[in-house]
């Protein structure tokens, strides 16, 4: 057991602080304080000594140092167990500390703030507390560290159960959060000052990133492998802002494939509507009112749309609804609100996920993908294009109601998994091809699946073409105009055979690749 004789206590959030010292007192505790906490302490009676008439140094520099003292640091570390420790504190004339409670500057809190400025932000970076944590946490075998409020209830049974003691168990447990703790806290300062180097387009040399647990899942992609939903500490909307209005509990696909959905249907301003299923969409659609373009995206791939995930960028009203509960089996659906008449009978499918996002931006410029011992981080692919980035290449020049359709496949094509082919007509897919090992596969599994609505159709490929193949599998399907970025070493071949079978082709020079 630990015995508790003196105590440190500097909080910035006070909740529970006063219950806690009363405890300490009771137990025959001296505390030792710092400003804010010693005023508190004082205004309730609990007899406290100031750190700086314990150091006998003054706290300077607008409080930036007042723990920073051999006094307070000799008293955390010093092994009880080591002669010569306790020698040199006898000799210095040093006292022992036996307990800290201490809660960090609230950084994470400050950047949350509306309005939070750099000025603040650093303000809000503690340096006192993370060294008396880990100070504390080095040496617990002597000395009890409580980092959070959460602990204190267990820290006063102790107490009184103990006659003052702590048992050496929950010294070690306490100890191992505190680096749990101040490892997030310097990830999120990391991030924070890397996020200010990215904004300057410059990639960091040493990339910290700081989340956060938000949940534990069921599962992840398999019954067997184990699971949990994260939040970036230093972010700000996107998916951790999920409301779930109705259904069973998320698991890790349904997130996965509710991000692909999210991503999607906000490429567009007017009413539009995408289905997804293993985190390719099997169907997209725009239109005039939010049903229609729901019913068209549907109708792109109604087998593959069985369990699939909704995608809307609007709000979901009584006609929307009613056409979602005659699809039949969905995952989840996604939108921006919820009329009451809409929520009210999609609510009437009991395991519907029905989750409300509204339209926040997260702030993420760039995108991680995890590789075994590492990562990259690349820019958002995230550029637009219009009529004025067409190239034509070909003699037959499409039609304006066909570079309308061009554009909406092109928007498509760039969340379809590579090789990807996307077949449209006006603004919506009729047919799409994504994940295959050769583009000529993926052009002719889009036209199976659109069978006869691929005439008159209009092509997206994320890729340039390598062989003139796709475009003969395209002209036999009926495909009148085509949009790639171009670039291959076979691109007169591939436009000479466009020429040959009259089809319009642009070049992006933009390559849409997701891998």
């Amino acid at each position: 057991m630990i015995k508790i004789k003196r105590a440190l206590v500097s909080v910035s959030n006070k909740e529970g602080i006063v219950e806690l010292c009363l405890a300490l007192v009771k137990a025959g505790v001296e505390i030792i304080s710092t400003g804010g906490t010693a005023k508190t302490l004082k205004e309730n009676n609990i007899p406290v000594i100031e750190i700086s008439d314990y150091t006998g140094f003054p706290e300077i520099l607008d409080g930036r140092v007042k723990t920073l003292h051999p006094k307070v640091h000799a008293g955390l570390l010093a092994r009880r167990d080591n002669p010569g420790h306790m020698q040199k504190i006898k000799e210095l004339g040093l006292g022992l500390i036996d307990m800290v409670v201490i809660n960090l500057y609230p950084f994470e809190e400050t950047l949350a703030k509306p309005g939070a400025n750099e000025e603040e932000a650093i303000e809000n970076i503690d340096i006192g507390g993370p060294g008396m944590l880990r100070s504390a946490a080095k040496n617990h075998a002597s000395v009890v560290v409580v980092s959070s409020a959460a602990q204190y209830p267990q820290i006063i049974r102790e107490l009184e159960c103990n006659s003052g003691a702590i048992n050496e168990g929950i010294a070690k447990k306490f100890a191992r959060r505190v680096f749990e703790l101040t490892s997030r806290y310097d990830a999120a300062i990391a991030e924070y000052l890397g996020n200010k180097e990215l904004q300057q387009e410059i990639l960091p040399e040493a990339l910290s990133l700081g989340f956060i647990k938000i949940q534990d899942l069921r599962y992840g992609e398999n019954p067997h492998q184990k699971a949990a939903f994260y939040k970036q500490i230093c972010g700000s909307g996107g998916l951790p802002d999920l409301k779930q209005l109705h259904g069973k509990e998320l698991s890790f696909n349904n997130l996965l494939d509710l991000n692909s959905a999210w991503n999607l249907v906000r490429e567009f301003d007017d009413p539009a509507a995408v289905i997804i299923k293993h985190n390719n969409p099997c169907g997209v659609a725009q239109a005039e009112c939010l049903a229609e373009a729901y019913k068209d995206a549907f109708k792109s791939d109604s087998l593959s749309a069985f369990g699939g995930i909704v995608g809307l960028n609007q709000e979901v009203d009584l006609k929307v609804a009613k056409a979602i509960f005659a699809s039949g089996f969905l995952e989840c659906i996604i939108a921006p609100s919820f009329s009451e008449e809409a929520l009210e009978i999609l609510s009437s499918k009991k395991n519907l996920r029905i989750l409300k996002l509204e339209n926040s931006e997260s702030g993420d410029k760039y995108d991680i993908k995890k590789i075994e011992g590492g990562l990259l981080l690349q820019d958002k692919d995230s550029l637009m294009i219009d009529e004025s980035s067409f190239k034509l290449v070909t003699k037959k020049k499409p039609t304006r109601k066909q570079a309308l359709s061009l554009i909406f496949a092109w928007k498509v094509a760039k969340h379809v998994k590579s090789n990807a082919i996307v077949l449209a007509k006006d603004t919506r897919t009729v047919g799409i091809g994504a994940g295959q090992t050769s583009r000529v596969d993926s052009v002719v599994l889009a036209g199976n699946k659109a069978g006869h609505l691929s005439k008159n159709s209009c092509l997206a490929s994320d890729g340039f073409f390598p062989k003139p193949d796709s475009i003969i599998v395209a002209a036999k399907a009926g495909i009148k105009a085509i949009i790639q970025p171009g670039g291959s070493i076979a691109d007169k071949e591939v436009i000479s055979a466009c020429d040959k079978h009259k089809i319009a082709m642009v070049f992006t020079g933009v390559r849409h690749f997701k891998h």
